[in-house]
């Protein structure tokens, strides 16, 4: 097939990125015809506020990637679904509402002549505004099916538009492989929360219940709350337990984080699909996590790490608790596996070309036989 994906890749950053280029490069090794059209502008700096771009990939660039689209200038999009007319497949890489208005002007250029699919990360973001329903409709409603990433965000997507909608499960795409560390080791007594850091997330649950003589390391880039958080951990008297380290971390830095900590820790009030729990499996450590999106999925209670209902702080304290019981740490430890990230993509890739949302895929499916891809 000749597929296009819209969505970001590398400059840009984060797990959308880095999701849209690995799927070009599995798709790509499947053996369809794929290109990504990207942005050059993605987003207004005042709806992200921290630094949209990297300085390196968190793995290695999709070669057929155009950077042509950009926020200011609706002709563009409109040109871009006019490039992708004799395209297979278009894959709409949905990671905000405001992604929605450069869509529908895709929409508008393509004219119904491809099967277009929202590949949906969230189909509504976790700290809503009114507008974010109304654009996420007006987007699905003009679509021929919608991935969704679980049960739950494929109920809100058919509460929103009557499109066909195929649930499949978030494949890994890991930005850093883990580092030796010696063995055996024992506690350090320090544990991580590592990610961009937003409300939901639950930094402040952690924080607060954060035990006696135990320490927290804070990685991540802030979108917004930093000075909150600043003055939370001085009001508790933890400046000297709980570190910060504000900003974007590389890839090629990630696994320097988990060298000396005993788990990572994911205290979310809710979640959708996440790679967290894979990231801290990769890199060798158990994983403390609510029960939200697919965390409780992801980890194995009592054997990889320890599940905790979402939103309590006693919750949360009481199970950091039990897993600083002695020899817990370490026997967490060593139930740890490694990810194999091949079975879930190829579900992944099945989803979207054999019909998935929307269709029929393959080189019988719509837009005819194979030849070269759109966009060059």
């Amino acid at each position: 097939m000749r597929i296009a994906i819209v969505g970001p890749t590398y400059p840009y950053k984060g797990g959308g990125a880095a999701h849209t280029t690995e799927l070009a490069h599995r798709l790509a090794a499947a053996g369809h015809d794929v290109v990504i059209e990207s942005w050059r502008a993605q987003y207004p700096s005042f709806l992200y506020p921290g630094r949209q771009t990297a300085d390196s990939p968190d793995g290695e660039p999709y070669p057929r990637s155009f950077r042509r689209l950009d926020w200011r200038r609706p002709d563009g999009w409109v040109e871009c679904g006019r490039r992708l007319r004799t395209a297979d497949l278009v894959i709409l890489a949905v990671l905000s509402p405001v992604q929605v208005p450069p869509y529908l002007g895709i929409l508008y250029g393509l004219r119904r002549r491809t099967r277009v699919v929202a590949l949906c990360h969230n189909v509504l973001p976790h700290e809503r505004k009114p507008y974010d329903a109304p654009l996420m409709r007006a987007l699905l409603r003009r679509v021929d099916g919608v991935l969704a990433h679980s049960e739950a965000q494929a109920a809100l997507a058919r509460e929103l538009a009557p499109a066909p909608v195929t649930v499949a499960r978030m494949a890994p795409h890991l930005p850093a492989r883990a580092v030796k560390r010696p063995e055996p080791i024992g506690a350090r007594g320090r544990l991580l929360f590592f990610g961009l850091v937003r409300p939901y997330k639950g930094l402040d649950l952690l924080i607060r219940a954060l035990p006696e003589g135990i320490s927290l390391r804070v990685a991540g880039e802030f979108w917004g709350g930093l000075e909150e958080t600043e003055a939370l951990v001085a009001e508790l008297g933890l400046t000297d337990r709980v570190e910060l380290r504000p900003g974007y971390v590389a890839a090629e830095d990630v696994p320097a984080l988990f060298e000396d900590v005993d788990a990572l820790v994911l205290p979310y009030r809710s979640g959708t699909a996440s790679q967290q729990v894979w990231l801290g499996h990769e890199q060798g450590v158990p994983v403390i996590a609510t029960r939200v999106g697919t965390l409780g999925e992801h980890v194995t209670d009592g054997v990889d790490g320890l599940l905790v209902e979402p939103g309590s702080v006693e919750a949360l304290r009481e199970a950091l608790a039990r897993f600083y019981q002695p020899g817990e740490p370490e026997r967490l430890r060593a139930g740890v596996k490694a990810v194999d990230p091949e079975p879930y993509w190829a579900a992944y890739v099945e989803a979207l070309v054999s019909g998935g949302p929307g269709g029929p895929g393959g080189p019988g499916g719509p837009g005819g036989s194979a030849g070269p891809a759109a966009g060059r």
